[in-house]
């Protein structure tokens, strides 16, 4: 015992400073990329909490994560490298400072956004009647984040194992507290029902034995905790500057507790911080002769796009919402892993669109229906897929989809690569878009631009020709996220290819099939390329542009709108020469321009294209508005007349 505490505890806390140290030295030495935040000062809440978790429970840290994965993970050799961008770090020097992952630990720079994941996975021990648990670091800064509540809330309502440890240093990042918060920290919690403990960094047995009672607390009694832990970090907020008062820092480092046994037992702490700096000093020369990872290693293979087999497209004949409930119902028979989730979409409701009819009578312990929490939802389900589940997230209306876009952007889309693929995270979000049914300017719009062009992100678009069957087995076997949009007209549809006599229907053998829409006898001279809500319209137009202009389209029909895979598409326009892209949303930055864009790479000026799109305002409720706003047969037609013109 070093004044009272443990000998492997402070000696834990001593590796972890004397790391953070070497650290700022490397980066003043230019041997470290970007930025890193130390916890210097911080260290005994890392193995108060960290420290005493056991094998199978999970841990998600933040910006300022070293000292949590030492003590979780013991492996600061890997840590080191990370930083040092070497491939044998823990992430092959992909995530650096602040992204982290390893045996259940993950961190993570956005603020707030890995409170629900870490919710999702104590979710997941709960349903696989785990005793693990899940813990959550936060800082005081991250109490302005709205996902914190939302998270604590379900975690409260759902009798979740989680806890979440809120570092209070005072500071958000060059803020005062005083300047951005508001109110006693703990009654947050208390607010939602959530047990709470408040402890500091200055009396290390008193947090030794909190932390303890707070993880105990969670994993005895399947209940979410709260614990504030007060501290001070003595370095600034990364390796910059610091406009905090010097006397301030010097009154916390003369009570920070490594100083104090470094002033009153100054033997035992010389022997124990040579004895670790050897160690790191031997571990940072070994690893300055590490290789860095290559490209080829790191970015991902090219697709192959050869030659694709047709087949004759078959109508089904059933509305499209009864064959997506269908669905559902057989999947979550028959695969354990398949949670549905989502606002109002338990029975007798079953959802605002009832693709989850009767599904929670027949699946009670599957079905969740969740507050109005969109991130929440989406982060939550992030961490069921991390834990092996297969979660479908409807968001009501895909209106409403950017709420949640930062689990989706920061976290569902990056854990693949930002890990070093150590982790998959199979989540499908789906939400029905579109106009024309007169719910005005914040339920009406199609979204799909701002869907597409996330990478490691796969983007669907059902239509009314397929069986969503068809495209939600695919879409079962992906490991990684995919965003489905369902058009809400199309609900009511019968999935059926209800095109003139004339025209053959044929769709390719693959995951994501590309519908074509052909005449039987005539050459076609336009081709046409549209997806989703606007399929239909497509297909009138046929007879129209044949009156008009006497020729007559090929239709493609895409399901997979992003990555995009043109091939079909630029087979018919080296045919036609002529181009229409046809989307429900506006131009600017959509579907429409990026195919444009990817076929004239390899194609040059030798074909001519426009553009059909809905004009650039807010959708209107009222109906001769919406109709002129949105695109239609006619504004199909116009365009192509002054195209031909």
């Amino acid at each position: 015992m070093i004044s009272n505490i443990p000998q492997d505890i402070f000696e834990e806390a001593v590796l972890i400073r004397l790391v953070e140290e070497k650290f700022l030295e490397l980066f003043s030495s230019g041997e470290l990329n970007g930025t890193v935040h130390t916890c210097v000062g911080q260290e005994f809440s890392a193995v108060a909490f960290a420290g005493q978790l056991k094998v199978g429970d999970s841990l998600f840290s933040n910006h300022r994560c070293h000292g949590h994965y030492i003590s979780f993970t013991k492996d600061y050799y890997g840590l080191l490298a990370e930083l040092m961008g070497k491939a044998t770090g823990v992430c092959g020097g992909i995530g650096s400072s602040q992204h982290l992952c390893k045996d259940g630990f993950y961190s993570n720079g956005p603020q707030g956004s890995l409170v629900p994941v870490a919710a999702g996975v104590a979710l997941a021990n709960k349903l696989l009647k785990k005793e693990s648990i899940a813990l959550c670091f936060i800082g005081d800064g991250t109490l302005g984040e709205g996902i914190v509540y939302e998270t604590m809330n379900i975690a409260s309502k759902w009798n979740l194992p989680l806890v979440i440890v809120c570092e209070n240093n005072f500071y958000s990042q060059s803020t005062p507290q005083k300047l951005n918060l508001s109110g006693e920290i703990t009654n947050r919690a208390s607010a939602f029902g959530i047990k709470t403990y408040k402890s500091n960094t200055w009396d290390v047995d008193e947090l030794m034995q909190s932390s303890k009672k707070s993880i105990d607390y969670a994993r005895d009694n399947c209940k979410p905790v709260f614990h504030l832990v007060e501290t001070y970090r003595l370095n600034p907020h990364s390796k910059g500057d610091d406009d905090r008062d010097i006397s301030e820092i010097e009154e916390y480092s003369n009570r920070d507790v490594l100083n104090v046994i470094k002033l009153e037992d100054s033997d035992t702490y010389g022997r124990t911080v040579n004895k670790y700096s050897k160690l790191i000093n031997s571990a940072v020369e070994k690893i300055r002769k590490d290789p860095e990872m290559s490209i080829q290693d790191y970015a991902p293979k090219p697709s192959s796009q050869g030659q694709k087999e047709w087949v004759k497209l078959d109508s089904n004949g059933q509305r499209q919402v009864k064959l997506l409930n269908k669905f559902f119902r057989d999947i979550m028979e028959n695969d354990s892993r398949v949670i549905f989730m989502g606002e109002d979409v338990i029975s007798p409701y079953g959802g605002a669109f009832k693709v989850a009819e009767n599904l929670s009578f027949q699946n009670p312990d599957k079905v969740f229906t969740t507050p109005i929490s969109e991130a929440a939802i989406v982060g939550v389900s992030n961490g069921l897929a991390i834990s092996g589940f297969k979660p479908y997230v409807e968001i009501m209306f895909g209106d409403f989809v950017p709420l949640a876009m930062d689990q989706v952007i920061n976290n569902s889309s990056k854990f693949y690569h930002m890990y070093n693929k150590q982790i998959s995270c199979p989540l499908v979000l789906r939400t029905p878009m579109g106009g024309k049914r007169g719910y005005g300017p914040t339920h009406s719009q199609t979204l799909d631009k701002f869907l597409i062009g996330i990478d490691n992100v796969t983007t669907v678009a059902l239509n009314s020709l397929l069986n969503p069957s068809e495209l939600y087995t695919s879409i079962n076997g992906d490991k990684n996220p995919v965003i489905v949009i369902e058009n809400k007209l199309d609900y009511g549809k019968l999935v059926e290819a209800n095109i003139p006599s004339f025209y053959s229907a044929f769709k390719t053998q693959e995951l994501y099939p590309v519908v074509r829409l052909s005449p039987v006898e005539i050459e076609p001279e336009l081709t046409i390329v549209t997806y989703g809500g606007m399929v239909q319209d497509c297909i009138d137009s046929i007879e129209i542009i044949f009156s008009e202009h006497e020729i007559l389209p090929e239709i493609l029909i895409i399901s997979k709108i992003h990555p995009l895979d043109v091939s079909e598409i630029k087979f018919s326009v080296s045919k036609t020469g002529n181009l229409i892209t046809v989307e429900e949303g506006s131009s600017a930055g959509g579907i429409g321009g990026e195919i444009i864009a990817s076929l004239t790479e390899t194609m040059g000026s030798s074909f001519k294209a426009r553009r059909v799109s809905a004009l650039p305002v807010p959708i209107p409720s009222v109906k001769s508005l919406e109709d002129l706003t949105l695109p239609s047969v006619n504004t199909i037609v116009k365009i192509l007349g002054d195209m031909l013109k």
